[in-house]
């Protein structure tokens, strides 16, 4: 006869197994945990800047390339969470960003510059910020370009405040995704992904605009990695 205690041992045992088997996979747990680190950060008046409420944000890969920029007026946590989690947004969704890609995040909290602004031209106030911040990441990219498949109408510039910028990937696993043959595989996916989208709706110039730049940036990785393995792309050398 099997003992009350043996019982509820063998339940905790099961439950165990069950956490471990439906739990996040680790890697993924361990990039949450460092998206979280970085949100709980402490600004100069000791505010998480997570908590900031309207805020812009860019997104850099692991050749410290910017990739993406946007902006909310609900909250930086929840908005670039949802773009990391793979929780439905319109960048994810058409296969414009893969979240693979996102090796650094720098964030712009904006809430002490939007509070004297009356509510009704916050909103400007952001797609300024946000202009500002793209035209940025534009002049340090190499390629001269982001993934954003929406126009960026011109703005009137602003003076940004204090940006915070993070990796996001922990140590133990950042070599791994780092790797360029891992990197090449995942982008490829993308485009094939991104290519199927546009062959089967009537989309914007810009999302072809974005296919564009994903090859570009596919066809310098592979450059970049032939280099690497001291391979000539030139057929008349081989």
């Amino acid at each position: 006869m099997v003992s009350k205690r043996a019982k509820t041992s063998a339940r905790k045992t099961q439950h165990s197994a069950e956490d471990e088997v439906f739990g996040l996979p680790e890697d993924v747990a361990a990039i949450r945990a460092e998206i979280t680190r970085f949100f709980d950060i402490r600004d100069e008046k000791n505010r998480k800047i997570g908590s900031a409420k309207h805020g812009v944000y860019a997104f850099y890969d692991y050749d410290k390339e910017p990739i993406y920029v946007g902006q909310t007026l609900e909250s930086i946590r929840q908005r670039v969470s949802r773009h990391l989690t793979n929780q439905r947004t319109d960048a994810v969704a058409m296969n414009v960003l893969d979240p693979f890609e996102v090796a650094e995040i720098e964030i712009w909290p904006l809430d002490d510059e939007v509070k004297a602004i009356p509510s009704g031209e916050r909103q400007e106030f952001l797609d300024k910020a946000e202009f500002t911040v793209f035209q940025k990441v534009l002049r340090e990219s190499a390629l001269g370009a982001v993934l954003n498949e929406k126009e960026m109408a011109p703005r009137s510039k602003i003076a940004l405040p204090k940006s915070y910028r993070q990796r996001i990937i922990p140590e133990s696993i950042y070599r791994q995704r780092k790797h360029p043959d891992v990197r090449i595989a995942r982008r490829a996916s993308t485009i094939a992904n991104l290519a199927r989208v546009i062959s089967e709706r009537n989309v914007s110039g810009g999302l072809r605009r974005t296919l564009l730049t994903q090859a570009r940036r596919l066809e310098r990785l592979a450059e970049q990695r032939l280099k690497e393995l001291a391979i000539s792309s030139d057929y008349k050398k081989m």
